[in-house]
């Protein structure tokens, strides 16, 4: 199994970033949150799961290990695919996940698109003795477990509610939404916080 990968960024999408090994560029589906950190040109060192299928070899990049176990963990859980599982770690950080199943919030849960009120219940009862503790706020390596973003906000955080089924005019009515909120943070850090955004994006899309 492939764990981890170093090297250069050399592409980034808005689902995916492209990284050169040796000549060789590796191609990784990534959370909006990862891909917010990441600059074309810089280094970069992601940890990995491999997801094979009969016709497909797709890796998928994380911060750190804790983000990468809780993905491997929600593929164990019946009718729970890649697809979904990023969806998951797009709309919650790990230990929100971790949080929603050990105190059986449903409602949290169903904040994730495709996970119905059924599903929720049935991911508590899967997995509430299978996510191991870890410390809030930072990953296993111990360092920050995610990152503040970067320009380009808007495309990040639009790609994602398209990728987890939202169409473009819903999309666009949400970063209008957003838009106050991510010029505060530029304001004050200099830079938005993609994911917080992003949460913040399916928050008002529920309420319409």
């Amino acid at each position: 199994m492939i764990a981890s990968l170093r090297g250069t960024v050399v592409a980034l999408g808005l689902d995916h970033v492209v990284l050169e090994m040796g000549g060789v560029g590796l191609r990784m589906s990534c959370p909006p949150r990862v891909l917010a950190d990441l600059r074309v040109g810089e280094a970069a060192h992601l940890h990995t799961a491999l997801v094979v299928r009969e016709d497909s070899l797709t890796l998928y990049g994380f911060s750190g290990t804790d983000e990468r176990e809780v993905f491997d963990t929600l593929l164990g859980v019946s009718g729970i695919g890649p697809r979904l599982a990023m969806a998951m770690l797009a709309v919650l950080n790990p230990d929100e996940v971790r949080s929603a199943v050990a105190s059986e919030d449903v409602a949290t849960l169903t904040r994730v698109p495709g996970v119905g009120r059924k599903g929720a219940q049935r991911l508590v009862l899967e997995l509430k003795d299978r996510l191991p503790a870890a410390a809030v706020g930072t990953d296993s390596t111990g360092a920050p477990a995610y990152g503040s973003g970067q320009a380009g906000w808007g495309e990040q955080v639009s790609a994602a509610l398209v990728s987890l089924g939202w169409g473009a005019r819903e999309a666009a009515a949400a970063l209008d939404a957003v838009t106050p909120a991510a010029n505060e943070m530029i304001e004050k850090d200099g830079r938005p916080d993609v994911a917080a955004l992003l949460r913040t994006a399916l928050r008002s899309l529920d309420r319409t």
